[in-house]
């Protein structure tokens, strides 16, 4: 239990001042789930808990959430005073309460008396409007983060889908006893590359769930070697799609830092997301340059190019862009994986041109 004395906004006061605010101070018991206004009721005045709490609360999103409880010494209501404006939420005696009450009038004019009391209550609802700003950003980071997880578990469970579709199919087609050789061999292999598909979708998420790596083991090697050997794959997946990989020229022969497997992830999936652009098939460019400093690999396709509408979500989650399948992280995994190599990544497109996805790794 606390005396107007006690209460912070009032701290400042003289004797006379608190002789004078009790005169106009009115006690209100209220009982335990009493509610003490409502939102929409008329802002009459301000309220001090003298003791037990009191809650406030308002709707959220078409729900009624509590924002704050209060105890004893605690003002509420307070927005009343310096606008004449209904109640914007709803105040509720948590338990057994005693509130003192200043009508709206009375608090008026002894404010304009008091500028003490008047810049402690300027001081009371900025703090209290700061509360509930990161209150709300809280929530509002929540339900984004809630919104990711639910776009994240769609993407997953429905790229899963084809290839445990296509597995089961072949399975059941292996379990024949008149199936030919020729069959079954097309049919494991089937299997196989659907693995190799799954494989690739849990080496996603895993690269996509990681933080920022400050320990991988990233060694100097020859580029050139390195791009020469990853070459044969990066063919042996495009052409069965009708879509050609050319090299007009070579990567320079420097030494790079860095991570074989995970800089090859970045290579198939530019690679692929290329080849899902050109489903009538096409041709992909690799080319290379060095100033010194670093060198810029680049890949073009000969693909419709990048719509206007999405060039600045490139490299966002869950972007997948109209493709039939994929978790849509492929690029935003290339995005992490470069600049896990201190590197840079980015796209342009030209008219009457496909698509160019550039990275650049530092030189040591």
């Amino acid at each position: 239990m606390v005396g107007l004395e006690s209460i912070e906004l009032f701290r400042g006061l003289s004797r006379e001042e608190l002789q004078a605010l009790r005169l106009i101070a009115r006690e209100q018991p209220f009982a335990a789930q009493t509610t003490i206004f409502k939102e929409g009721d008329p802002g009459d005045g301000v309220y001090f808990v003298k003791n037990g709490l009191v809650e406030i609360s308002g709707l959220v999103a078409g729900s009624r959430r509590v924002l704050s409880q209060l105890g004893p010494g605690e003002t509420f209501g307070e927005m009343a005073v310096i606008e004449h404006r209904p109640r914007s939420a709803t105040a509720i005696a948590a338990r057994d309460s005693v509130a003192y009450f200043l009508p709206r009038g009375e608090m008026l004019s002894f404010i304009q008396r008091s500028p003490g009391l008047a810049f402690s209550l300027l001081q009371q609802i900025s703090r209290r409007l700061r509360d509930f700003n990161q209150m709300h950003l809280r929530e509002v980071v929540q339900a984004e983060r809630l919104a990711v997880v639910g776009n994240f578990a769609r993407s997953i469970v429905h790229d899963l889908k084809n290839p445990l579709s296509i597995i089961g199919l072949s399975a059941e087609m292996l379990a024949r006893p008149d199936l030919k050789p020729e069959a079954r061999a097309e049919a494991a292999a089937r299997i196989r590359r659907q693995v190799e598909r799954i494989g690739d979708l849990v080496s996603d998420i895993l690269i996509y769930t990681e933080g920022k790596r400050t320990d991988l083991d990233l060694k100097p090697a020859p580029y050139h070697a390195y791009v020469m050997g990853l070459l044969p794959e990066l063919q042996a997946e495009a052409e069965p799609k009708g879509v050609r990989v050319q090299m007009p020229n070579e990567p320079p022969p420097v030494l790079v830092r860095f991570n074989p497997r995970r800089l090859s992830r970045v290579f198939h999936n530019l690679a692929h997301n290329a080849t899902d652009m050109m489903p009538g098939g096409g041709v992909i460019y690799l080319r290379f340059k060095s100033d010194g400093r670093e060198i810029v690999t680049e890949m073009e396709d000969t693909g419709p190019g990048i719509a206007p509408e999405m060039a600045g979500r490139l490299f966002e989650e869950f972007a997948t862009f109209g493709k039939e399948h994929g978790t849509g992280l492929g690029l935003s995994i290339c995005k992490k994986v470069i600049e896990d190599h201190s590197g840079r990544i980015w796209a342009r497109s030209e008219p009457g041109r496909g698509a160019v996805f550039a990275f650049a790794l530092p030189l040591p």
